[in-house]
């Protein structure tokens, strides 16, 4: 990424846009779907689209480390006090979908820890279907077998949105080949 830019810079973009695309009638919606577990501004997965892409268009460049550092920022909770936000982890997965060429066998870590911390199915389903998978059937040789050691242990993890996580990736696997 450009010096001239940061992280931050993305992330907030990203925020802000998505805040002002928000309505409140349609975050009242997720809020309850999700039991409010999940704040939510209320912007439309279109909105959420929509903004990664202006986002990578405006911060060109982005590396592995934007990426991810971003996903990461756009995961976690926006400020103290405050819960974590539907469409902010929507937009982490997004911009990671977008990005996917990018990711490493490394990344595995850090999605294992998006999902258990994801607290709706929706989102573990696009983090697995959208990244997950994608990510997986890119690598080959030894990062395939690192991967593979990591897919078999979450198939026997206590947490169950890990097994769930596990469980789907192998059947979307076996639907596309």
């Amino acid at each position: 990424m450009p010096a001239n830019h940061s992280v931050q810079d993305v992330a907030g973009f990203i925020d802000a846009t998505l805040q002002n695309e928000g309505t409140w009638y349609r975050a009242e919606d997720v809020q309850a779907r999700l039991g409010g577990t999940l704040g939510s501004y209320g912007a439309s997965v279109g909105a959420v689209r929509g903004t990664v892409r202006d986002a990578g268009n405006k911060f060109k460049g982005m590396t592995h480390d934007d990426v991810t550092a971003v996903a990461s920022q756009l995961w976690g909770r926006p400020g103290p006090g405050r819960l974590p936000v539907y469409e902010r982890r929507l937009a982490a997965i997004v911009l990671l979908q977008s990005r996917v060429g990018l990711l490493r066998h490394s990344d595995l870590t850090r999605l294992e820890g998006f999902v258990r911390s994801a607290q709706a199915t929706d989102l573990v389903d696009h983090l697995v279907a959208d990244v997950v998978v994608p990510l997986l059937a890119s690598l080959d040789g030894a990062d395939a077998r690192r991967a593979a050691v990591v897919m078999a242990r979450w198939h026997h993890d206590p947490d169950a949105w890990i097994r769930h996580a596990a469980a789907l990736a192998a059947d979307i696997t076996v639907r596309t080949a």
